[in-house]
């Protein structure tokens, strides 16, 4: 259930502007199953609720398609074919969808895909603090002074990193939770402190994890894991 103001899915669904929606509210022109609406706090679930302005049914423009990939290696995360295989190969709906952020040729694991641009602002944008949560394997056991160093923020291309979360499982795998998602981060860090990475899986994002999802496979996201991505903006 993804639930909005009703002047924002006006807005949304391309019909008005919020504030000409809000005015329409206010004169008793739009309804919700069939009610008049007039109070400009009311939430509806677009999905679901049938909107109408005077006697016209809004529809939304898109359906809206959330959905978590399990990337393999050798799979790019753009739209674009040019340079070699894309995730958008390993989805087969009629829906266009796009993905989330980045998840790099070699790294495998937890891949979000939307038509929403919110869903996309909500996970990038600094202030939100989304965590996303790597399983780490380097070429060589990792020191203890190497992990504190790691865990505190290391100077990359001119910026400190946030600190991060981690726990070491073996003397050679680390899991890692960040804030941020600069450009290749882990294998910089990696090297940075005299390491390389040899294996990198994100097995989660926010609230979504990756679970038993099998390799190369796609699940739609629940309503509760939808429903708590959303509500963070």
């Amino acid at each position: 259930m993804i639930i909005m103001r009703l002047q924002k899915f006006l807005s949304e669904a391309g019909f008005c502007s919020r504030r000409h929606g809000e005015d329409l509210i206010l004169a008793g022109r739009v309804s919700v199953n069939g009610v008049i609406i007039t109070k400009l706090g009311t939430k509806i679930d677009p999905e679901k609720d049938n909107v109408e302005v005077s006697g016209k049914r809004i529809e939304a423009k898109n359906k809206l398609i959330y959905i978590a990939l399990n990337k393999p290696k050798g799979y790019i995360t753009t739209c674009s074919r040019e340079r070699g295989k894309i995730v958008l190969d390993l989805v087969d709906i009629p829906e266009r969808v796009y993905p989330v952020g980045r998840l790099d040729k070699d790294s495998s694991g937890l891949l979000l895909l939307t038509n929403d641009g919110r869903l996309h602002n909500i996970l990038s944008h600094p202030s939100f603090d989304h965590e996303k949560e790597y399983e780490v394997l380097v070429a060589w056991p990792i020191s203890d002074e190497a992990l504190d160093k790691m865990t505190s923020g290391i100077h990359l291309l001119g910026n400190r990193t946030r600190p991060a979360q981690i726990k070491r499982i073996t003397p050679s795998q680390i899991r890692i939770v960040l804030k941020e998602g600069r450009n290749r981060q882990i294998r910089r860090m990696v090297e940075k402190v005299g390491n390389r990475v040899k294996e990198l899986k994100r097995i989660r994002i926010s609230n979504v994890r990756l679970g038993s999802l099998k390799e190369g496979c796609w699940r739609y996201l629940t309503e509760k894991e939808k429903k708590k991505l959303l509500t963070a903006s």
